[in-house]
């Protein structure tokens, strides 16, 4: 059985193709995954979408830590 987590890199694959789009998936991921799937989130990301945007990501991820 896939997990939130799974559905949502899939989600972020699919719309990778779109900066807005994957921003918006992104920032509601955070929304609703709990810290430890946000942790393994940010570790997977940073792994496939660093090179295209890494600008988002540590602007969503600095973020997040702030609320968390």
């Amino acid at each position: 059985m896939a997990t939130m987590l799974d559905f949502i890199k899939l989600v972020l694959v699919k719309v990778s193709f779109d900066k807005k789009l994957f921003e918006k998936e992104l920032r509601k991921a955070l929304k609703v995954l709990l810290p430890d799937d946000v942790k393994k989130l940010k570790a997977w990301c940073y792994e496939h979408f660093s090179d295209k945007y890494h600008v988002i990501l540590n602007q969503y991820f600095s973020r997040h830590q702030l609320v968390v």
